[in-house]
């Protein structure tokens, strides 16, 4: 047969060996039960014009699904009764239906089958730093490839980076793309407010009641911190343009002051903190 061949002509082939083999026909032969599915499963896309339509452009796999998720690239297993896992790449379609696909073109003659690969997926998970600032990173697929991924600056948590011709190959068509969706991990330190980022930061007593610099964490790296003399523990302070990006625009980084005793006791400590409550007293 060739490659235009009609309906008729395809489901005749397809009879002829599905009475050849029948598990009825071949008792305990695994080889012949396996090669069954794989001609029915064949059979089931070949056999519809719009499904066998949408398989030559490379718009749905050998299961017939629109989109193939996962990395092996070769599609879901046919049948769901156990058995080997078998795709339209596994199946000889010049052996099966008389090369209707174009099986031998590729061997002079005729027009070859041609559909694109299939997109793979893959989730990599990042750092609030990473999402802020962009970075790359190498990820390894189940094929042992491996990957850099551009991690663009401002990244959201569920944004999918396309690798074009990253996929699986093609066959006879151009390959399918790999897209890695961003997940961003939490964080030990920083709250996502919005585009803003809120943290919490001890402040030695001695820097609250006179003011003082104080070192602060941010995304962008370490920054010193002016706190206002007579600063008091809950009271907030904005670093500007240091937080997290929402909606292309980057906010702040919201600090909170915490004032902290000295770790030890303190004798001058204790003797202020007395005059002070028997003067309040």
């Amino acid at each position: 047969m060739s490659r235009g061949s009609s309906p008729e002509e395809i489901k005749k082939a397809y009879r002829k060996l599905a009475k050849q083999l029948h598990p009825d026909s071949n008792p305990g032969n695994k080889a012949a039960e396996e090669r069954f599915k794989r001609v029915t499963a064949a059979f089931d896309i070949l056999g519809d014009a719009e499904k066998k339509a949408k398989f030559d452009r490379g718009e749905i796999d050998a299961d017939g699904r629109e989109q193939m998720r996962g990395f092996g690239g070769r599609g879901a297993p046919f049948g769901q009764g156990g058995g080997a896992r078998t795709t339209f790449e596994d199946i000889d379609l010049e052996d099966i239906f008389g090369g209707m696909f174009g099986g031998g073109a590729a061997r002079g003659g005729g027009r070859g089958f041609a559909a694109r690969g299939q997109d793979v997926r893959a989730t990599l998970e990042i750092s609030l730093e990473e999402a802020i600032l962009g970075a790359t990173r190498r990820i390894q697929f189940s094929d042992g490839r491996m990957l850099d991924v551009t991690i663009p600056r401002g990244a959201a948590d569920g944004q999918t980076v396309r690798l074009r011709g990253q996929g699986s190959p093609g066959r006879g068509g151009p390959a399918g793309d790999a897209l890695i969706e961003l997940r961003l991990a939490p964080h030990p330190l920083f709250v996502r407010d919005g585009a803003d980022l809120a943290m919490d930061l001890a402040v030695p007593l001695a820097d609250a009641v006179l003011g003082g610099k104080v070192a602060v964490r941010t995304p962008d790296g370490t920054v010193n911190l002016t706190v206002p003399r007579g600063s008091n523990s809950g009271q907030v302070m904005r670093l500007k343009g240091r937080g997290a990006f929402a909606g292309g625009l980057r906010g702040d980084l919201k600090v909170r002051l915490m004032v902290m005793l000295p770790d030890s006791e303190d004798p001058g400590l204790v003797k202020l903190a007395e005059g002070l409550r028997s003067r309040a007293g």
